[in-house]
């Protein structure tokens, strides 16, 4: 739930980049 509470944070603010950011920050953040 947090990760896709984050990467639909990320996607919506930065788009396609966002997606690639949250996707790393997600890998080592989880």
């Amino acid at each position: 739930m947090r990760l896709k509470d984050r990467t639909a944070i990320v996607t919506g603010a930065g788009g396609g980049m966002g997606l690639g950011i949250a996707k790393c920050l997600t890998r080592e953040g989880a």
